[in-house]
């Protein structure tokens, strides 16, 4: 990181590790100097006058699809991580079912170089697992990836574990985290039979949820947790997105006071929290995903179980497709929705709606990941930590489509009005987002982790 000269953001409402305080920051050579009140500026130093709006720390989505390599016709690293940056999320981590799926070291370093010079924020990739791979999982460097990705339900390609003793190896064997998509392939293939024989290819999207159970989430989910619990594993199951699973974890912080973290620990994302099935009649298949929206009364538990510690990690899933793709009849319809330029300001929508407070949103989005998959200085507002930095301006604006930074050109959140927007983004101290448009050249840089 080349030397830069100093910034200094006074009159800002930090929110930090469970507090919202009046301050100011200082930034420079990509790293955050000095938090304090009443901060003087220096010769030659930029000064910026938050004006009393909320300073973040730049938020960490654990859980993207960039489409890179393979599909970059709908998504790069390039496009995505823009639109990331233009939405407050400084930090990505991308998921390794791409074309050739991130199997080995080989592919994991592969995507790397692609994301060197290119990628608007900070990066790291998942390994993948599949019933052939153990070895590569054995030997990976744990500092290489945050984790390994297993799809113990339906996926794409041949990332999908089935093979009981190749389970068993991973959640023995794996040397970083291990984080799941959870649902039951034999149970969704049934009831995916069952209404081709009503519909034909042409089931109505309101029936994914239906096809997609929660039946199908809750059976895998227990079988990863009974997994882990052999093993005493590091578990991460991602996107829940019913209200059952919940019981199946624990409540509490995910750093407890005596310094020990959660083992098994859960996430949601962003649209579980914004949608349910009545949206399925509006929007149709931009909203079908795995595992699927599904019933209001999930929405609620999902929010309040946020609230509760019970769900420690808030991310994305981002994963975008073209509106041809998306118009297909049901079967051909695939699955996933970008919303990486708008999840903050979804988030936020919480805090405005008296759901979650600001504290408890950069929780969820920034310190969990950071501290899950022992990220180095990231995620916080510390000094000596990277200047990863969102500024946020309580001022409405409504999504428009031709705002939409994704390659695929559009968002579920068109016509939403949100009540906060992202006034500014810095990824290693450099402006990446003035609130407008993107500033500058892509700044981020590889993750490091801690282990």
């Amino acid at each position: 990181m080349p030397s830069t000269p100093s910034t200094l953001i006074v009159n800002a409402r930090l929110v930090n590790e469970g507090r919202e305080f009046d301050g100011d920051l200082r930034f420079e050579d990509g790293q955050i100097a000095q938090i304090g009140s009443g901060l003087s500026a220096r010769a030659n130093e930029t000064v910026i006058d938050a004006a009393g709006r909320r300073l973040l720390p730049g938020m960490i989505d654990d859980q993207v699809h960039f489409r890179e390599p393979g599909m970059e016709y709908k998504a790069d690293m390039a496009t995505e991580s823009a639109a990331a940056v233009a939405g407050g999320l400084t930090t990505f981590m991308d998921m390794p079912n791409t074309s050739p799926p991130t199997l080995d070291a080989a592919a994991l370093e592969d995507k790397y170089r692609r994301a060197a010079g290119r990628a608007w924020g900070n990066y790291g990739f998942y390994m993948g697992a599949s019933n052939d791979n153990l070895a590569a999982i054995q030997s990976l460097d744990p500092r290489s990836a945050p984790g390994i990705k297993v799809f113990m339900g339906a996926s794409t390609g041949n990332m999908l574990v089935d093979n009981p003793e190749i389970l068993d190896g991973i959640f023995r064997d794996a040397p970083t985290p291990i984080i799941t998509h959870c649902e039951d392939t034999p149970m969704i293939d049934a009831e995916l039979a069952r209404y081709k024989a009503k519909y034909g290819d042409d089931i109505p999207a309101a029936c994914h949820p239906d096809i997609r159970s929660r039946e199908a989430c809750m059976k895998s989910t227990q079988l990863a947790l009974s997994l882990a619990r052999k093993h005493d594993s590091r578990l991460h199951v991602l996107h829940i997105s019913t209200a059952d699973e919940l019981a199946l974890f624990e409540r509490g912080p995910l750093v407890r006071a005596d310094g020990s973290r959660k083992r098994i620990t859960a996430e949601t994302c962003i649209h579980f929290t914004r949608f349910d099935r009545a949206d399925y009649a509006r929007l149709g298949h931009l909203i079908k995903c795995n595992p699927a929206i599904k019933d209001a009364s999930d929405r609620e538990a999902i929010i309040q179980a946020l609230a509760d510690d019970v769900l420690d990690v808030l991310a994305t899933d981002h994963a975008p497709h073209t509106l041809e793709e998306k118009a297909r009849p049901y079967t051909g319809a695939p699955s996933g929705l970008p919303l990486v330029q708008y999840a903050l300001n979804a988030a936020l929508e919480l805090v405005h709606e008296g759901r979650l407070t600001t504290a408890q949103v950069v929780q969820k989005f920034a310190h969990a990941p950071a501290q899950l998959f022992d990220v180095i200085g990231r995620g916080f507002l510390r000094e000596g930590y990277a200047a990863d930095l969102v500024l946020i301006d309580d001022t409405p604006f409504t999504v428009q489509r031709e705002d939409v930074l994704s390659k695929c050109g559009w968002s579920p959140f068109e016509g939403t009005t949100f009540r906060s927007r992202i006034a500014s983004t810095w990824v290693n101290g450099m402006l990446a987002w003035d609130g407008r448009q993107l500033v500058g050249q892509p700044q981020g840089q590889r993750l490091a982790f801690d282990r």
